[in-house]
This record gives C-alpha cells, sequence and structure tokens, in this order.
C-alpha cells in the first residue's frame, strides 16, 4: 500500500524517435528518467502506460483521424525508451488503447493506503494522453493532490504542450 504514485504516459519509441517523434520529446527522456528514479528511490509507487495498438489501428476510430501506424504491439516502436525501460524495471506497466487508460484510477484504488492520495503524471504527449490521464484521475480521486511536472512532459507542438498545461491548470491540477 502506498499513497504516492507517479505515473509515466507512453514513453515509447513511436513517440519520442519513432513515426511520431519530436525533438521535443527526445529532450524530456533525462528529466523523466530522472523523476522516475527519484521517485522510486522515495517510495513512491511507478506505473508507466503502454499506448497499444494492433495491426488494423488505420482501420479504428482512432486510425482514421491520425493515420499514423503507432506502437504497434510488439513492435519496436511499441518498447518503452531504453533509458525510461531502465529507470522502470520491474514497475507495473499499464497497456491502453487510447488516450486515457480506464484502468488506471482502478489499480490506484487497489494500491492506495488510507492516507492523503499524490498522483504526479509525466510523459508523453500533453496534450493527448497527459492531459487525458490527469484529468481522469482528478475526476476519480477529486481529494487527491494531482500534478504534473512540465519539464517531464512534452507535447504535439510547444504550443500545444503549453496549452494542456494551462487545461489542466484549469482543472486543478499543480503544474511543477
Amino acid at each position: 500500500m502506498n499513497d504516492k504514485f507517479l505515473i509515466v504516459v507512453d514513453m515509447q519509441k513511436d513517440f519520442i524517435d519513432g513515426s511520431l517523434g519530436t525533438p521535443e520529446a527526445q529532450a524530456i527522456v533525462p528529466a523523466a528518467a530522472r523523476r522516475i528514479r527519484e521517485a522510486r528511490a522515495a517510495g513512491w509507487t511507478v506505473i508507466a502506460t503502454l499506448d497499444t495498438h494492433y495491426d488494423n489501428y488505420l482501420d479504428t476510430a482512432e486510425g482514421k483521424k491520425l493515420p499514423v501506424a503507432h506502437c504497434i504491439r510488439g513492435t519496436e516502436g511499441w518498447a518503452l525508451n531504453p533509458e525510461i525501460r531502465a529507470a522502470t524495471d520491474g514497475c507495473l506497466l499499464v497497456e491502453k488503447p487510447t488516450f486515457g487508460s480506464v484502468r488506471l484510477p482502478g489499480i490506484i484504488g487497489d494500491q492506495a493506503s488510507e492516507g492523503p492520495l499524490t498522483i504526479e503524471v509525466i510523459g508523453l504527449c500533453t496534450d493527448i494522453c497527459v492531459v487525458s490521464n490527469a484529468l481522469l484521475l482528478k475526476a476519480h480521486f477529486p481529494e487527491a493532490a494531482i500534478a504534473v511536472r512540465r519539464d517531464c512532459c512534452a507535447g504535439v507542438t510547444p504550443e500545444k504542450h503549453e496549452a494542456a498545461l494551462a487545461t489542466m491548470a484549469s482543472c486543478q491540477i499543480d503544474i511543477l
């Protein structure tokens, strides 16, 4: 049981230096790996999500709006970045078929102690999967201290990153 959780969102090859990679995503890897190691050393529970699609991705509702095959289960692009994989070794990995993990609140609820809950979110992409997971968690745990680390996240563009941070701040999620 724990009361502190670090959620590492989709730090996979395809989002960093693969089919949907960006220089901004590549730039946050060292800071994200460092934050994971710090959290683990402090006794936090670390959970990493994996965006997970299949060979039929382009036929899905998401694939029709974002026609770039990515994070196909079992491919190199689906794997965690090597530095992130090393930092999260032994941590729980949660596959999710879309932007936000509907399983994540239940997993945290099952592992949470009775104390005040602290949840921190880092990862990719700020304006899609990070914001989706942060808002799902805020909805499930309205009294929890929920924060997002700006230097450990990157958006599709720097402008969308900033817009997503502003949206989360409006929803009472702390931006660190």
